[in-house]
C-alpha cells in the first residue's frame, strides 16, 4: 500500500489570498488598533499610537531575523529583560563527595614523571633551538 508523503512542510499554507493565518491575525489587530485609535482619539495622538502598532504589526508579519521569525525574537528578548542575569557557581556537596566503594589505584604502581629542574629545561629549550637551525627554515 503507498501513502502519499508530504513535501513542504516548512511551508505554511496561504489562508487569506496571499497571507497565511498568523500574518492575517497579525496585520487584522494592527489594523484594528490603528483603526480603533483614529476613531477615538484626536488625530496626533492616535498618530502616536497607531505608527508603532502597525509597524509591529507588519514586523510581525513579514520580518524574519536569521531565517526565523520576528515574533521568536521578540519572545527571546522579553525574556532575557525579565530573567535574572546574575549566574553564580555553586559546588554540589552531594558530587565532589569521593565514593567509598569505588577502587582506587595504589600509588606505588603508577608510574612517577620524572623531575624537571629549570636548568634542564633551559638547556632542552637550547637544543631543540639549535637542531632547528640546522635543519634550516622550513616553510
Amino acid at each position: 500500500m503507498r501513502y502519499q508523503v508530504p513535501q513542504f512542510i516548512e511551508v505554511e499554507d496561504k489562508i487569506f489570498g496571499p497571507f497565511t493565518i498568523k500574518q492575517f491575525v497579525y496585520l487584522a489587530g494592527g489594523g484594528g488598533v490603528c483603526l480603533a485609535a483614529f476613531t477615538t482619539l484626536p488625530f496626533f495622538v492616535a498618530l502616536l499610537i497607531a505608527l508603532p502598532a502597525g509597524g509591529l504589526a507588519l514586523a510581525l508579519a513579514f520580518y524574519t531575523v536569521n531565517g526565523r521569525p520576528f515574533v521568536n525574537a521578540l519572545e527571546h528578548a522579553f525574556m532575557y529583560f525579565i530573567s535574572h542575569k546574575l549566574y553564580l557557581w555553586k559546588a554540589r556537596e552531594g558530587i565532589l563527595e569521593e565514593n567509598p566503594s569505588q577502587s582506587r589505584i595504589p600509588e606505588s604502581t603508577m608510574a612517577s614523571a620524572p623531575r624537571i629542574t629549570e636548568g634542564k629545561l633551559k638547556d632542552l629549550a637550547w637544543q631543540l633551538n639549535i637542531k632547528d637551525k640546522e635543519r634550516g627554515p622550513s616553510l
